[in-house]
């Protein structure tokens, strides 16, 4: 019996010297390999469809895409309401009520709001830009505050681009878009 226990102290002293040896070899200031890093560049502002196409000339397109929203107005302001009043030399007001100063204000900031508690839609008569729903004409609500006048019938040629809706229809569940064809 001695002989077994003398074997097991044996056994137990070379597992922990090697523990030992293993543990002491190991560096402390080894150096991970750094972590990656993924980097985006963005390409393109869409939060109101159509405004950098119709309103930003083709050189200032890229700065438009990547220029912050709260600084878009100053960078792009005058050059939107000299191109709103090029398309539109008559414009007053639109729809909306709003001056040419006024709606290149709500334009030139480039994001999509959003209503946490209400209606989500970019305009359907009575609430404006609370969100986009996929079936919201966009394009004809845009051509409307842009030549439709103060009451939306100014222009009826211009106000809009007579695609009224998807080409398939969307789907009830997420991810709600129309299915590929």
């Amino acid at each position: 019996m001695k002989k077994n226990s003398l074997n097991s102290l044996s056994l137990f002293l070379l597992q922990m010297i090697a523990i030992c040896v293993i543990v002491a070899s190991c560096k402390k200031d080894h150096q991970r390999p750094p972590e990656r890093v993924d980097v985006y560049e963005q390409d393109d502002q869409m939060g109101r469809p159509a405004i950098n196409t119709v309103f930003i000339s083709a050189p200032d397109k890229d700065k438009f895409n990547t220029t912050v929203p709260t600084d878009m107005p100053a960078v792009f302001g005058a050059e939107m309401k000299a191109k709103l009043l090029a398309l539109n030399p008559g414009y007053t007001t639109n729809l909306l009520g709003l001056t040419a100063d006024q709606f290149i204000g709500v334009l030139s900031t480039d994001v999509l709001n959003v209503s946490k508690t209400g209606v989500t839609t970019f305009y359907d008569g009575k609430n404006v830009l609370t969100g986009r729903a996929l079936s919201d004409d966009v394009i004809d609500v845009e051509l409307t505050l842009l030549f439709g006048g103060p009451d939306g019938s100014a222009n009826p040629g211009l106000t809009s681009d007579h695609v009224n809706g998807n080409d398939a229809a969307f789907i009830a569940s997420f991810p709600y878009l129309a299915r590929p064809h």
